[in-house]
């Protein structure tokens, strides 16, 4: 990404020139609080927002000289969880993950490629149920199935583990983790879970206000109570756990507005 800028409309903008550099087969976590430009920047990167200045290039060529058809060949998108208002199984959802305009029909190898994903994430048994009949995280799951089917080189995630309890949340990280290693494929994710991205990710991006990149590098190099402190506005610990930054949060209100509450609490006891 080189000066990278977007903006919605006449809004101000979302993304202010960044400059990111992705490459080799590791796991990008993209961490931040709400509303710093996250899904816009995920979004920026496949195409389907045109930047108002700046450029994304993939092997030096431009996004926008690549089509819709050509990107689809090595790049896999899985937005947050999303509903369906159609009926279909959860296998017909997933096949459409291995759609190729240059083949007439699903093949053998199509159906195996499908039944491992649904295995990998423990879903063979609803292969056949009706995508409208699941939870919102077993949805996900299904979702996740989709992108892992079309075996791209590069893997875009906006909240993969959104709706997941943690054991799931663990499980999807660090299979993204694996499969990237042994696929050569590039994972470049958004998360809200800081624990989880700095115990799995090979590298963090982390937003901040208005829309730039506070720090990027190893989870070590930007993982800590300060960047924490200045980017969430919570007050936390970070200690190491098995070689990585493990975040303690203590509390989100600042020591003035815990005074002020205490202050509240004994005026209504008196």
């Amino acid at each position: 990404m080189k000066d990278l800028c977007y903006r919605y409309g006449d809004g101000p903008m979302i993304l202010n020139n960044i400059n990111l550099t992705f490459e080799g087969s590791k796991l990008y976590c993209i961490i931040g609080p709400n509303g710093v430009g996250k899904s816009t920047l995920v979004k920026c990167m496949n195409k389907l927002l045109k930047p108002v200045s700046g450029d994304v290039l993939i092997d030096e060529k431009s996004i926008s000289d690549y089509s819709f058809k050509d990107l689809a060949q090595f790049m896999s998108f899985i937005p947050v969880s999303q509903g369906y208002s159609f009926r279909m199984t959860v296998m017909d959802v997933v096949l459409l993950g291995r759609y190729d305009p240059k083949k007439w029909r699903t093949d053998e190898e199509d159906l195996d490629i499908v039944h491992r994903s649904l295995k990998l994430m423990d879903m063979e048994d609803y292969s056949m149920r009706d995508i409208n009949g699941l939870s919102a995280g077993q949805c996900q799951k299904v979702n996740l199935c989709k992108g892992l089917v079309q075996e791209p080189k590069i893997m875009i995630l906006d909240e993969p583990t959104s709706n997941l309890d943690v054991k799931h949340q663990m499980y999807v990280t660090e299979l993204l983790k694996a499969i990237s290693r042994e696929s050569d494929m590039m994972v470049i994710m958004i998360s809200h879970d800081l624990n989880i991205a700095a115990q799995f990710a090979d590298e963090i991006i982390m937003m901040s206000e208005p829309g730039v990149v506070y720090k990027d590098g190893r989870p070590e190099e930007v993982i800590s109570a300060e960047s924490i402190s200045k980017v969430y506005g919570v007050d936390c610990e970070v200690i190491t756990h098995l070689g990585k930054p493990h975040v303690l949060l203590n509390s989100a209100l600042s020591k003035r507005q815990m005074n002020e509450m205490a202050k509240r609490d004994v005026e209504t006891v008196n």
